[in-house]
């Protein structure tokens, strides 16, 4: 260590002698505040307030929507027509149902009475309000009683 770095560190230390052995001040007004209570009162200040939510709803998995083949939409395109033939049917279909806060989204499984197709909004309509879009329907079939 040089004489100059042994010269400042001893002109820090010696700047606050007048004072180091003094007694700690203890307010006659107020009682001392407990750790527990002193702790809680900086815990609002998280430093990375939100990052949890952020990473649970980066990591949270979603699936791509399936592309039916032809087949596949002629076969779904058959099952429809013959359920709607039906007064009322009771089906389960199985539909993409995209996701609102990222890219992608999951298939759902449901189970209701057909009240109608809309042929304008290209939806099925169940009994219950639910609507469905025909274009995100990739299963659907007859409630077997």
């Amino acid at each position: 260590m040089s004489s100059d770095s042994r010269d400042m560190e001893n002109k820090a230390a010696g700047k606050y002698d007048d004072i180091i052995d003094l007694p700690h001040h203890v307010s006659a007004r107020h009682f001392p505040m407990s750790m527990h209570d002193r702790a809680a009162q900086f815990s609002s200040f998280k430093a990375l307030t939100g990052l949890e939510d952020e990473l649970l709803e980066t990591a949270r998995v979603t699936d791509a929507k399936l592309e039916l083949s032809e087949e596949q939409k002629e076969s779904l395109n058959r099952a429809l027509s013959e359920i709607l033939r039906e007064e009322r049917p009771v089906v389960t279909a199985t539909y993409f149902e995209k996701d609102a806060a990222k890219e992608g989204g999951r298939y759902v499984t449901f189970t209701g009475t057909v009240k109608k197709y809309d042929d304008a909004a290209r939806q099925l309509v169940f009994s219950d309000g639910k609507r469905i879009p025909a274009e995100d329907i990739s299963k659907v079939e007859p409630k077997n009683s």
